[in-house]
């Protein structure tokens, strides 16, 4: 399903679901302090049912799966779910292939929502009022993030830069650390109770790091399937002259944590 927002990347279309086997091979890339930073807010856990909303391939509840709560996830893209639901077999987590703004469970089914590199795709007006009402009471939303850092590590500026001159209005360039922004209308029904920003080294090889290039809004899920070629043959050139087989690309992660009032 393509995707049009005049405040992200120029209003150029984009579809998660072009991605989908590239995401699901790519994307599967947090480290477990990213994790571990979940569990050390007591989210997630045992005990607890969780709806991860943008859920993608399901890359948040196989992960988490092993620390007990019982997960949904939702994703606006069918194909998507249909790897989440390929990745997680054996699993007992609950996917839907829905829209934020569609998503419609019953009052006070969830004790954690969370949203993981998508919370800025909703529509916020329409997504906060549902997202409190399927919330127990003194529930939480969990917002996560990570991205690499172009400025402070040159393998990620050098791919960067080759990713803008196939997309140049691609706006998920120039990243740095930064607390999550919160929309002024969650400030009526939720309390902002904690936030983090920390640095993440994460490993790569040239070839997965290609993949997850590719996996980016900017190229895999906006550029027709001969300038993706393109694009990952001269990635690969790149990488060859600047990045050993193996290395480490620093990345920042980044987690608010609102409560429901």
């Amino acid at each position: 399903m393509n995707i049009t927002n005049q405040n992200i990347d120029g209003g150029k279309a984009f579809d998660w679901g072009k991605t989908s086997a590239d995401y699901a091979k790519y994307r599967d890339i947090y480290p477990q302090e990213f994790y571990n930073k979940i569990i050390g807010r007591k989210l997630c856990i045992d005990g607890q049912s969780v709806l991860d909303m943008g859920t993608g391939t399901g890359v948040l509840p196989r992960n988490m799966y092993r620390y007990g709560a019982k997960w949904t996830g939702t994703d606006i893209s069918e194909s998507q779910i249909e790897q989440a639901k390929i990745l997680s077999e054996g699993m007992d987590i609950d996917y839907y292939a829905l829209p934020a703004e569609n998503i419609n469970f019953p009052d006070q089914s969830f004790d954690v929502i969370t949203a993981c590199q998508c919370f800025w795709y909703f529509n916020h007006e329409q997504v906060m009022p549902k997202l409190y009402r399927m919330l127990k009471p003194n529930g939480h939303i969990l917002v996560l993030y990570m991205a690499w850092l172009p400025f402070e590590d040159k393998i990620a500026g050098a791919s960067e830069e080759l990713v803008l001159r196939y997309s140049p209005k691609w706006s998920g360039a120039g990243e740095t650390i930064h607390p999550i922004g919160i929309p002024d209308c969650y400030h009526e029904k939720f309390e902002l109770v904690y936030h983090e920003e920390y640095p993440l080294d994460v490993p790569f090889t040239r070839e997965s790091w290609n993949g997850r290039m590719k996996a980016c809004r900017g190229i895999g899920a906006s550029l027709t399937d001969a300038e993706i070629a393109a694009w990952e043959q001269e990635h690969m050139e790149l990488l060859t002259e600047i990045a050993p087989a193996e290395f480490s690309v620093l990345h920042y992660g980044a987690v608010a944590e609102l409560k429901k009032i």
